[in-house]
Order: structure tokens, then sequence, then C-alpha cells
């Protein structure tokens, strides 16, 4: 262990005879945290400082800057194949995806410097390496004020949520629209992180807790994963917490205004951080300190909980592996795949909640009646916490998809997610499942960039279709299965369809003039009495349509050989059974 008086030398001086690593926080007033220039800076001296760390830039992000990928390895194996064969545990510490909640940033310089100058800590990296991703939202941070965290208490100045293109990267990892998110997914899938960490701050309620936890859904989570999230890591996690003078409680995602009533676990779904992580077994935590304690507290907070989750993944770190091991084989071998869920209210469990009273009071800006939170009358009770989703949309998998050549966006996502992919040589009819969209709801209002889709209906038809020279065709038999299935089928939440990638074919292209298209009707209708019968019995059960020759010209029209097939065709094809394909 090393002597306090050697340690704090070392937090002034470095490593001995090397460069100054006391970080910009710690050079502070306790309430600053460390510019995106000054946090690179001291992380090149860190990489120079220790044959132990390695800085590698990824790739340019929106903002024209680079990210970069700081890997602390006490062997200086720096491999990620490699560390996988040593059977290591990788935890991935992300920061800075919202820049205005910077904790994680200088909280994680500190302690990737402490857990290579302490011995004692030191000790816990020889089973784990720790990735670290030091600002990932850089254009955020470059965009710097003192205004817009409304409801923040510190630090004085800081970044701005939205990136350099004003994209909310929480909410970009399937769409992939930003810089950022295509340079994650390759280092995500570089080094199959065990655990992943993406450090936050809260807004809501106020409450005595200085941090709050989300960790993967469980019920999301394969089953050999979330059986240890649920019993041992987490409960880990909240007793170190506990003994670290930080009681935590999960993130104070409110049924009513206030926490009184309960809360609900966070379903995730894959365009936030730990949604996507969960496709690929991987845990996952958003640790959320309180937008109003002050900024050194919610650094120690975010700092001590990162220990422990180093501690715990030291710990366990053969279990973790031999689970996730189990946990990738199961998702390989799984059939059927959930993709929309649903609250069970039925369930319930019973918390310790340290908070303050709620009460209300005349307000000054409206006149009206006002929340208030009265930091004088503070309490300790339990309150419900739901936390128990049950599926309401299960698909099974296809042994592949076939996506025509055309969908290129579609294409690009795929390849950066490192999906197996292979081209028909030449072209093919088959028969195959496909689906027809035939219903769902757009929002009025962009949402990060996008008009998206929800409450998705599709009508699934066994047909025969031709695929080109060139089209892709994708087999489930890979690790990234359940991406391509919560991508790929257009009723999940984050599906490339709900995503508006192919948004096209919800346009008809041909079209009939009434009067030409008049003969042709007639003579369709005598040719198939069927039809006829149909639309003499649409027209008695809707008296609008009766009315309507245009309505009753298009519904012969919709039920002839003239009617585009792919109007409303999602042009994605799931190939139900293995056979030949010429690849």
């Amino acid at each position: 262990m090393l002597t306090t008086l050697l340690l704090a030398t070392l937090l002034t001086t470095g490593a001995p005879g090397k460069t100054d690593l006391k970080t910009p926080y710690e050079k502070g007033n306790g309430n600053v945290t460390a510019t995106y220039d000054e946090t690179i800076e001291w992380y090149k001296n860190f990489d120079k400082a220790y044959d132990e760390v390695k800085m590698v830039p990824y790739g340019y992000t929106d903002s024209g800057r680079l990210l970069h990928l700081v890997i602390v390895s006490t062997d200086k194996d720096f491999d990620p194949a490699s560390i996988k064969e040593k059977n290591k545990r990788v935890l991935l510490i992300q920061n800075g995806i919202h820049p205005g909640e910077p904790e994680g940033i200088d909280a994680t310089m500190m302690l990737a410097r402490d857990y290579l100058q302490d011995r004692s800590k030191r000790k816990q990296l020889d089973n784990v390496v720790l990735a670290i991703i030091p600002v990932y939202n850089i254009g955020g941070a470059l965009n710097r004020n003192s205004h817009t965290r409304t409801n923040q208490n510190g630090p004085e100045e800081y970044g701005f949520r939205g990136n350099a293109r004003n994209l909310d990267l929480n909410r970009d990892y399937i769409k992939t629209d930003s810089r950022n998110a295509n340079l994650f997914h390759l280092v995500f899938r570089d080094w199959d992180p065990d655990v992943f960490m993406d450090n936050h701050t809260s807004n809501g309620a106020d409450y005595q807790h200085v941090m709050t936890l989300i960790a993967t859904q469980h019920n999301k989570l394969n089953p050999t994963l979330a059986t240890y999230l649920n019993e041992k890591m987490v409960p880990t996690l909240y007793a170190g917490m506990k003994q670290d003078k930080y009681p935590m409680v999960p993130y104070m995602n409110t049924i009513d205004e206030t926490p009184d009533k309960g809360i609900v676990g966070f379903m995730e779904s894959p365009r936030y951080a730990t949604g996507y992580t969960a496709l690929y077994n991987t845990i996952g935590f958003v640790p959320e300190t309180h937008m109003l304690k002050p900024f050194k507290q919610r650094v120690d907070a975010t700092y001590k909980l990162m220990e422990n989750m180093i501690e715990t993944v030291h710990r366990d770190a053969e279990e973790i592996g031999r689970l996730r091991a189990k946990a990738k084989q199961e998702t390989l071998q799984q059939q059927q795949f959930a993709l929309n869920w649903q609250l069970d209210t039925t369930k319930v469990d019973k918390i310790p909640f340290l908070g303050y009273a709620a009460k209300y009071k005349k307000s000054e800006v409206s006149g009206l009646e006002r929340l208030y939170y009265d930091r004088k009358a503070p309490y300790s009770k339990n309150i419900n916490y739901y936390n128990t989703f049950t599926p309401t949309t299960i698909v099974e998998k296809p042994v592949a998809y076939i996506i025509p050549f055309a969908w290129h966006e579609v294409i690009a996502r795929l390849k950066t997610n490192k999906v197996q992919m292979q081209q028909l040589t030449k072209d093919t009819t088959l028969t195959i499942d496909t689906y027809y969209i035939t219903d769902y709801k757009t929002s009025p209002r962009a949402y990060e960039g996008h008009y998206i889709h929800s409450d998705v209906k599709v009508d699934k038809q066994t047909i025969k279709r031709r695929f080109l020279k060139g089209d892709y065709v994708v087999y489930l038999n890979q690790e990234a299965n359940r991406f391509l299935v919560e991508t790929l089928e257009p009723q999940a939440p984050d599906s490339y369809f709900v995503w508006n990638f192919f948004d096209s074919i919800l346009m008809q292209k041909e079209y009939f003039s009434s009067y030409v298209f008049e003969d042709l009707a007639a003579l369709y209708l005598k040719e198939n009495p069927k039809l006829r019968e149909q639309l003499e019995a649409r027209r008695k059960s809707d008296p609008e349509f009766a009315k309507n020759a245009r309505a009753q010209l298009d519904f012969v029209y919709r039920n002839s050989p003239h009617y585009e097939p792919t109007h409303n065709m999602y042009p994605v094809g799931r190939l139900m059974q293995n056979i030949k394909l010429p690849l």
C-alpha cells in the first residue's frame, strides 16, 4: 500500500520522474470540469507516463475532432483478441455523451491514474482491462456555457447536450445518424466489452440520494446474465455504495409527479446505450448522479461507483466470462425474440428511499399552486418499484434476411456493426416470407432528425420474389442475430423501418385515369364475379363508399393485376428454410 505522502506526491508529479498527472478538476475549486482539449491533453500525458496505457484515435466525429479510446492494460497487451484469449474482462467506460453532465469525465481521469499508482487497486486490473472513451460527444463538449443545464448545481461551465449536428447521441445507437455513433459501433464491436458504463446526471424529483442507477433491463437481458445481474452484481454495487456513504436507488422514473407513488424501471430500447449493448449480451449501466447535489459530491460518487464496479468485475471475472459465453451461445440458438414490451403492474417490489417531503405553495410567477421539496423535512420509507415487463410482440427468427442492394443506408449500418453478409452471384427467384405494412402512426413533430413511426402493423405473406445479383443475404447464425432482428423486423420499436429508412415504399408510384380504367374495371369484374360480389357487399355496408365512384374504381384497381405489388411491401425478405443459394 502506498504511503499517504508518496500518493500525494504522485498526484502532483505523476509517476516518479514523469509528467504531472494532477487533473484540471483537482487543480480547480471542486466546481470546474475539464474542457475537451484539457481532457485529451491529460490522457496524452497519461499515455506517455505509463507503458500500461495506450490512447487510440478511432476517427473523426461530427465536430471534426477525433474520438479517442484509452486502454489501461497492466500487462501492456492492447490487442482485443489477445485479451479475450487470456480470459480477461473488458470494462468500457463512456463519458460525456451529454457533456452538460460531466462528472464521469473528471472522475475517470482520477480513477485510471489511481488504479495504476495504488498497488492494492492495481491488483484488481490483473484480470480487468479498462477501455475509456474520454469524451464521446465532442461537439457538445466544445459548446460550453453556464446556463443550459437550468436545473443543475454546477459546475461553473459545462458542455451542451446536442452534438455538432444537434443530435442527442443517446438516441442514436440504432439509427446512427452521427459519425460518433458509427465510431462507437467500431469500438464496441472491436472490444466486445463484458460490462459497459455510461456516466450521466439526472433530472427530475429532489431527494437525498446522490447516485441513482439504471441497470440493463433484466427482462430484456439474456436470462443467464439477468440472474447474475439481479442476484449478485447489482446487490454488490448497492452494498458497496452504501458502505461508501452513497446509498443508491434505481433511477427515479416516477409514476406521478413525485416519487411517493413509486417508480418504474427503465425499459431501454436499442436507441439508448444500454439497450444497444444488451443486444450483444453486454451488461450495461447508466449511473445518474443527482443534479442538485454539489458537483464535488457528484464527481466523488461517480468515482466510488466505478471503483465498486471494477472491484466487482475483478472478483467475478471468471464467472462473468463463463456466463457471458453461455448467454452468447443461447442467443445464437434462440429461435424466438420479443420485440415490444409492456409493464406488468401486478409485480411490485418495495425499496428503501430517502426523500424530501413534497409540498405545494403559491407560485410567484403564475399565482397558481406549485410543487416544491422541503429539504427541512427529509424522510426514509419504502416505495413501490415496478420493474417487470412482459413481451407483447414475439417473432420467429428467420434463417436469413435478404436485403436488396438498393437499401444502401441500411447495408452501411450493418457493416458498421460487423454483420456478416454475403451477396447473390446471380438473379434468383425465391418463395419467401414478406411483410406488407398495413398500418402505422407517424410522429407529427421531428424527433432526433426523423418523423418516427410507431404501432406498426404488418401482414405477412409467403410469395415468390425475384432478387438480383448483388442483393445481400444475411444469415442469423451469427453473434449479431439479435441486433438484426431488432433492426430488420419493422414492428420493433427501433427498427430501421421505424426510423424512416424504408419510407419510400409507403408512396404509391403508379395510378389510373378514371375514364380509361372504367372499361378495364368493368371487364375485370365480369371475368372475376367473386370480386364483383365483394364490391357490392362493400357498397351495402359503407354508404359513403357507395356514393364515391373513384373509391369504387380504386377498390377494383387494388384487387387487379394493375396495382403495383411493391406498394407498402417491406423489401427485406425473410428466408425461413435453409436452402442452397448462389453465393
